[in-house]
């Protein structure tokens, strides 16, 4: 008789091993594992597991995955196939790497995101070349968090909730235990921090750190594009009763130490709406027929050193953020609209760059350093625009004159028009020198006292801005090249930017292509003649928000940094910013580098300024995009109130899902989506930035002129969508 063969059990295999292996190594590239631990992150304990764990460990060494550091212990080898940098996701849930001194992006497909999210540092194994044109790979290990606190609407169930997040590019939701909603209601917008996000969990653990309000609201949805970029609204209350605290008054044992010219004729001009005044301009003719003209900056570091809490908020702040409807100043009031602000008829510190111009506006003697002013009035834009435009030596009744400043016969008029000339002079050799002039339409709104948008209108830059502009842009360069060509090399912060890339600019020579337009990219000097040459040529014309927009995007990013390279639109070598210390923390760096320097000291330390700059290049980032997502929503607001009636638009983009359209009147943009196309099945051209039909042929290009009605006004996710009524040619 037989003897039965007895069948060992087979012990359970551990699924995706290798992977699992490499996976756990590149979580902690720096650390070096046993198969005692790798086991334990499997959650195993077996024998048999710990074998196949021991087996694979071999394999994955002797293919040079892998290495053995110590007896039995084992780290992963970095390939040349393994990059780090900045995750972007999309609004589809795909994601692009972004790695510094590489060409190409790598593209991310959503199953390889591994819990990254936008804006995270990570570390990208590239698994594909190549693959249409781009790399493609898998998050191996996210280094940083870019935030942890989003915006959404909360939705609570019997046990627990979860917040539905207000930005496309927030691939999942935020599961939220019902015991941290933080006295949320069903359907609030709320702030919510990530606190964990569990191995075998879809979407991350977090809790309710603030309750925004009802959906839809004036504040709430203010407040909430303030939250999502993680902007503050409020000070501290410690950083509050410092700044009140401070001495502000104007000393006489400080006015010592300083260039007294509070008798020299000093005055600002300013939008009629401000209520900080950083500048100041003073004028004065000379005996020997020059003019001596002085740019005057508020004294902000004088009150804010280093150190105190109040430095710190600035620098974490690094710029104030102008929303529609508010400003969230970098400094509190006291200072901002007080102590710092150079107000008519008030005595002030304030930091100064006095030049000696001749008519052709040279430079015949510069001096920088500290100084006490008073400024005798402040005028409105429009008012100094009066003057220019009518030429005429009369002040308008309405702007009161002291009368301290005129122990000369110098009437303040003539100094509005002389320093308009000189200004005019400077511009004409800036634009010769290849500077590009980007004078884009600003869109503003009318409000009530409620908020409510009443109307549009257009902010255009006149000879009164163009004024102001170009002492500022004196200062900033001529303070920059002061620090820039001392010998030794000496620390400082430049705004720089940078020559713009090929591939954009000769994508941007195909678009306005479509509108007639020709730039001439030979090399520099016929790139930006051409450039300014059909910036010019827009003016006024249907497309020309459209032209502006694709020409400043077709720029390089200007940013502050230690590395100077100089600034490609300004066409300047050096260029600082100096001139607006009570808004940007970056010219308060400059204020204090430039006297430290004046009082002969050592160059600073190049690491820790240059991590400053990198902070505040990315805040001034968030609040550009905060102030563009307040103009949107309250462009969406005024549309609501105008749903019945149709406007005529230009075709400002058009993609695989939707056409673009901004309204010539208010530059409202909004989308009609394909699928309501509802006369034939359109089809995407890249090539001809075009949707065509595929029946009727029918082509809906770039820059096509088209009539449309609100269809669907969400203030809510902040956007609007139109229905096509038709052609310009086919309505009237």
């Amino acid at each position: 008789m037989k003897r039965k063969s007895r069948r060992r059990k087979k012990s359970p295999k551990i699924e995706n091993i290798n992977q699992g292996i490499l996976k756990i190594l590149k979580a902690d590239p720096d650390k070096s594992f046993n198969y005692k631990q790798i086991a334990a992150k499997f959650g195993v304990n077996d024998a048999s597991s710990r074998n196949q764990i021991i087996k694979k460990l071999a394999q994955l060494a002797a293919k040079k995955q892998i290495e053995e550091v110590d007896r039995g212990k084992f780290k992963i080898i970095l390939s040349s196939n393994t990059y780090v940098g900045k995750l972007e996701i999309t609004s589809k849930g795909s994601g692009y790497v972004i790695v510094e001194d590489q060409d190409d992006d790598i593209f991310i497909p959503s199953t390889n995101l591994n819990k990254a999210l936008n804006g995270d540092e990570v570390e990208v194994y590239v698994y594909r070349r190549k693959r249409r044109g781009k790399s493609e790979g898998e998050i191996s290990r996210i280094i940083s968090r870019k935030q942890s606190e989003f915006v959404g609407v909360i939705e609570i169930q019997k046990n627990y909730a979860f917040v539905d997040m207000q930005d496309s590019r927030m691939y999942t939701d935020i599961f939220i235990p019902k015991n941290k909603i933080n006295d949320a209601e069903n359907g609030d917008k709320v702030l919510v921090k990530l606190e964990d996000w569990p191995e075998n969990a879809e979407s991350p653990f977090g809790k309710v750190i603030k309750v925004l309000g009802k959906p839809g609201e004036h504040h709430t949805e203010i407040h909430a594009i303030l939250a999502q970029y993680g902007l503050p609204y409020e000070f501290p209350q410690e950083v509050e009763e410092f700044a009140n605290k401070l001495d502000t008054s104007i000393q006489e044992s400080e006015i010592k130490k300083r260039r007294d010219m509070r008798d020299i004729l000093t005055f600002t001009i300013d939008p009629k709406d401000a209520k900080d005044f950083d500048d100041a301009l003073s004028f004065q003719l000379l005996d020997n027929g020059n003019y001596e003209v002085g740019i005057h900056i508020a004294d902000v570091s004088h009150y804010v050193q280093p150190g105190t809490i109040l430095d710190e908020e600035a620098y974490e702040r690094a710029t104030s953020v102008y929303l529609v409807d508010r400003v969230v100043p970098m400094l509190p009031e006291v200072l901002s609209n007080n102590a710092c602000s150079l107000r008519p008829h008030e005595e002030k510190y304030t930091f100064s760059a006095v030049f000696e111009l001749n008519d052709k506006a040279e430079i015949k003697e510069q001096w920088f350093g500290r100084t006490v002013t008073y400024s005798d009035t402040r005028f409105a834009y429009e008012e100094a625009q009066h003057i220019i435009e009518t030429s005429q030596n009369e002040i308008p009744e309405e702007i009161s004159l002291t009368g301290k400043a005129y122990a000369t016969d110098q009437n303040i008029a003539d100094a509005v028009l002389k320093l308009d000339e000189l200004a005019k002079i400077m511009r004409t050799q800036r634009m010769r020198q290849g500077a590009i002039s980007f004078d884009k339409v600003e869109v503003k709104f009318s409000l009530n006292e409620d908020n409510e948008p009443k109307g549009v209108f257009f902010k255009t830059s006149k000879d009164a801005n163009k004024l102001i502009e170009e002492f500022m842009l004196l200062a900033n360069k001529k303070v920059a090249e002061f620090i820039g060509k001392q010998n030794p090399k000496k620390t400082f912060v430049y705004r720089v930017h940078d020559e713009p890339n090929d591939e954009k600019l000769a994508a941007l020579q195909n678009i306005i292509g479509r509108f007639g337009y020709k730039l001439d990219l030979r090399d520099r000097k016929t790139t930006t003649n051409s450039l300014n040459g059909l910036l010019k040529e827009v003016q006024g014309k249907k497309e020309q928000n459209l032209v502006d927009t694709l020409a400043i995007r077709s720029m390089s990013k200007a940013e502050y940094t230690t590395h100077n390279i100089g600034h490609y639109g300004l066409a300047f070598d050096y260029y600082s910013h100096f001139t607006s210390p009570i808004r940007r923390y970056p010219d308060v760096m400059a204020h204090r580098l430039l006297q430290h320097y004046l009082d002969k000291g050592k160059s600073v330390a190049e690491e820790e300024y240059e991590e400053r700059c990198n902070h505040s290049s990315s805040m001034e980032n968030l609040a550009a995009n905060a102030e563009r997502d307040s103009i949107k929503f309250m462009q969406i607001k005024f549309m609501k109130d105008h749903q019945d009636e149709q406007f005529l638009g230009v075709i400002s983009g058009v993609t695989e899902w939707g056409i673009y359209v901004e309204i010539i009147n208010n530059k409202c943009e909004g989308m009609v989506r394909l699928k309501d196309l509802s006369d034939d099945h359109y089809i995407f051209d890249q090539d001809e930035y075009a949707v065509i039909g595929q029946q009727t042929k029918k082509i809906y290009q770039l820059g096509d002129e088209v009539y449309v009605k609100v269809k669907n006004a969400d203030l809510i996710k902040r956007h609007l969508d139109f229905t096509l009524l038709g052609t310009r040619e086919e309505i009237e």
